[in-house]
């Protein structure tokens, strides 16, 4: 397991410099994703970049669809500069996806899938910790962070964090035990239960 973790840490560190974008139309892009890019991503973020992006390379993920239906490849685009990478992907968190004409294009950073499922399972856990009244937010690559009335605690596994959302809500609803009397009517007395019935 430890060995697998630094693994993916590996991998993860060597996508630092990757966006990913998707919803970008196929062909939108002309012949030349990559100048497309260069042009179109300041313009998306409404940022100036001094020096310009410079890109290490650019590519659309898997083979291109014949029938040209289906939703549109993701984009992997590798910036030369790690600085800008985190600049447009802060930019697109703050003022939200932009759009391209009518088309939404979405923004995010490039994870190993070890990552991208470790995030999956912490992000289903929201529901329950809005339920306990908990403030939230989730690091990059993969770590949660809760806090309330002043408690700060970070999680590294989704696991632990289940477990402890459930000791949480174990010792704010303990099974309840009915004392209550119930009418024992073939002998005809009066006896306490300590189960439901």
């Amino acid at each position: 397991m430890h060995l697998r973790s630094k693994l993916t840490d590996l991998e993860d560190r060597s996508r630092r410099n990757n966006i990913r974008l998707m919803g970008l139309p196929e062909g939108m892009e002309g012949t030349d994703l990559t100048s497309f890019l260069r042009d179109t991503l300041p313009k998306l973020t409404d940022t100036t970049f001094n020096p310009p992006l410079e890109f290490e390379r650019v590519h659309r993920l898997g083979p291109k669809r014949q029938d040209g239906k289906g939703r549109p490849r993701s984009i992997i685009a590798c910036l030369l500069r790690h600085g800008q990478a985190r600049q447009l992907l802060q930019t697109a968190r703050a003022q939200g996806p932009p759009k391209l004409g009518s088309t939404e294009i979405r923004l995010s950073a490039d994870f190993s899938k070890e990552t991208v499922d470790r995030r999956r399972a912490f992000l289903s856990l929201r529901s329950r910790l809005r339920h306990l009244d908990m403030k939230f937010g989730l690091f990059e690559p993969a770590r949660m962070w809760i806090t309330k009335n002043g408690d700060l605690r970070t999680f590294f596994d989704p696991e632990d964090l289940r477990t402890f959302l459930d000791k949480l809500q174990e010792q704010a609803h303990p099974m309840e035990t009915n004392t209550l009397p119930i009418q024992d009517i073939r002998a005809g007395v009066t006896r306490p239960t300590h189960g439901a019935y």
